[in-house]
Parts: C-alpha cells; structure tokens; sequence
C-alpha cells in the first residue's frame, strides 16, 4: 500500500501525524495543517495519522 500523502492549500505536503494538529470539536475531532491551520479532509487525516516516518 502506497503512502497517503495531501498537499494543504499554501503548499505543505502533510505524510505524518507530525504533520497534522488535533481540535477536539463535539464529538470527532477535526484535523488541521501544522503550518497554517486549514483544515484537512476526516478520511485523509485519518490515512496519515496512521502513517511513521521510516
């Protein structure tokens, strides 16, 4: 399986939990870019989340 990767809207290539920053929001949390805080697609966030650095 080939890795997920998700290029944000200024151009960061998001590949690793390292990558994401977790809102807690009502009942699942959303999940925005690292550098400048879009948010970032449930179902992408949730592939990279799940992926390391090798």
């Amino acid at each position: 399986m080939s890795p997920t990767t998700y290029t944000c809207t200024c151009g960061a290539v998001l590949q690793f939990k390292q990558d994401l920053t977790r809102e807690q929001a009502e009942v699942y949390p959303t999940w925005k870019c690292k550098h400048c805080g879009t948010p970032v697609p449930g179902t992408v966030a949730e592939q990279i989340k799940h992926q390391h650095p090798s």
